[in-house]
């Protein structure tokens, strides 16, 4: 008579990333690139959202009187629940965030404040110019205090068309690679306290 021994793996969890830009355009930059970015996480189980799929009227208080608590913004909530990290991509408009972007944390936040729940994030842009969107990272930065943002790490690629390969689906320049790819290597995945 045979006995097999087995011994029981341990299941490795893996990172749960939740890849997303702050913008609606079909072609996003921002979206390609938090999407490349998402991808150099290891061992990660990787969802991408997008901005389309939480299409909601433009927030105010008489609209909220008028809809109430729309269950679009839950399941943006419920998303950023399921993550253990935040890759967002924000994009610049006229020196801030896209209206796209803030309305539909405008709608979650009043469901809950916390809209990013103290998510670890790595909060990146990206433009066709040389600043690289750095007025929305910095805005974000400021605003996402209020709502549970908890940025780790930033990073502006600057000049898109210039240092990201598009058919590629990656970052073309080596030193700006380098550079993402060290934060991520060193990322800290701490999460503050609400």
């Amino acid at each position: 008579m045979y006995f097999l021994n087995f011994i029981q793996q341990p299941k490795i969890l893996k990172m749960k990333i939740l890849a997303f830009a702050g913008s609606s355009s079909n072609q996003s930059i921002n979206k390609r690139f938090a999407i490349y970015t998402g991808n150099l996480f290891e061992d990660k189980q990787l969802e991408i959202l997008d901005l389309n799929d939480y299409e909601l009227p433009l927030f105010s208080v008489d609209k909220e009187e008028e809809i109430g608590k729309p269950a679009i913004a839950r399941t943006f909530l419920d998303k950023i629940d399921w993550a253990d990290v935040l890759v967002l991509s924000v994009a610049e408009h006229n020196a801030g965030l896209t209206v796209a972007f803030k309305n539909i944390y405008d709608w979650a936040s009043r469901q809950r404040v916390k809209v990013f729940d103290n998510k670890p994030m790595l909060l990146l842009s990206t433009s066709p110019g040389k600043g690289g969107g750095k007025n929305a990272v910095e805005a974000a930065q400021i605003i996402f205090k209020r709502y549970g943002g908890n940025v780790r790490a930033t990073f502006s690629l600057p000049s898109f068309n210039d240092n990201f390969d598009i058919e590629a689906g990656k970052i073309s320049n080596k030193e700006h690679d380098d550079a993402l790819k060290d934060i991520i290597r060193n990322f800290d995945y701490g999460k503050e306290p609400s």
